[in-house]
């Protein structure tokens, strides 16, 4: 039984599904990557989007468990268009790799659904020296992001379609530090909190589609650039918890979503024609939400794209 169950403004609320929110939707001629959709609400996403006609590439690092999902897709939906490549988040040559193999491919790119992330994980470092909440949740995306910007301006341009990339955030985003974005600090093991380092990985998110709406604006390119967050959902984020399980089992049907819930608002933002040059926002059970203070704050944005782009070169 759901506590909350009153529509929005679109029509939606925390109860509707992935189906819901894009019933009567033909997404015929998209194409769309999805990170992170090996499972919980990225395979939700990827079946979703390729049930209304999505051409899906899946991003994941693990290319076994992306087939399981490639073929479950299938053997539900046999004209399903979906392909799986495998990508690294953390690892910055893992994601130059998979941008490089999606452009010789000559694939078209539509959507990009920044979905993969680890939740509170343990202090450790990347591939590439980074911490690895930020270097997974932020750092990884970011580059994905701008590799794959080309593509998506020129499909933008031929098909004459808005492109639309899409930043799955958390309302942890609002759970940070005290700056918002520890820049000083970023590796600094001695003041590394997990749960606020995530909410900054998040916080890093929203800012990200931010600061890409402001220059898409400058630029004016048909791309729109937003930030949700999905609900709570009782995924194998919860790893790192060690009471995790023991509440999705036990008040998990009256706090968490279930995984079709959960992949609502990022199918809705993708794909929902409401959402037609909508950018800049946050949204939240499939409708407009606002934004924690740090999550508006437009030169925060700004020095967090200086700080990424320096840190990438």
């Amino acid at each position: 039984m759901w506590l909350f169950r009153r529509k929005g403004p679109s029509g939606f609320s925390s109860s509707s599904t992935a189906e819901e929110v894009t019933n009567g939707i033909d997404g015929t001629g998209l194409t769309a990557i999805v990170t992170g959709a090996s499972s919980g609400i990225g395979s939700e996403t990827a079946r979703v989007l390729a049930l209304r006609g999505v051409h899906v590439v899946m991003g994941i690092r693990n290319l076994e468990a992306g087939r399981n999902v490639r073929e479950t897709i299938i053997k539900e939906n046999p004209s399903a268009k979906i392909d799986a490549m495998e990508l690294d988040l953390s690892s910055m040559a893992s994601v130059r790799k998979f941008a490089s193999n999606y452009q010789s491919a000559g694939l078209p790119l539509n959507i990009l659904i920044n979905n993969a992330g680890v939740m509170a994980a343990p202090f450790g470092l990347s591939k590439d020296n980074i911490e690895l909440q930020f270097a997974t949740n932020h750092l990884g995306h970011f580059l994905l992001t701008d590799l794959l910007l080309d593509s998506m301006k020129k499909t933008a341009i031929k098909s004459k379609k808005e492109g639309r990339i899409v930043n799955v955030s958390s309302e942890a985003h609002r759970y940070t530090y005290p700056e918002g974005i520890r820049f000083d600090g970023i590796n600094d093991e001695s003041r590394y909190k997990k749960m606020l380092a995530y909410g900054q990985s998040k916080l890093c998110n929203v800012l990200h589609a931010n600061e890409l709406t402001r220059r898409f604006k400058e630029e004016g390119v048909n791309i729109t650039a937003n930030s949700l967050h999905p609900g709570i959902i009782a995924t194998n984020l919860f790893r790192h918890f060690s009471f995790g399980n023991g509440i999705a089992n036990t008040v998990g049907k009256l706090v968490f979503k279930n995984v079709q819930q959960g992949a609502a608002t990022t199918c809705y933002v993708a794909l929902h024609p409401q959402v037609k040059g909508v950018s800049g926002e946050y949204f939240l059970n499939s409708n407009l939400n606002k934004a924690s203070q740090h999550g508006q704050d437009v030169d925060l944005a700004k020095k967090l794209w200086d700080f990424t782009t320096n840190l990438l070169k």
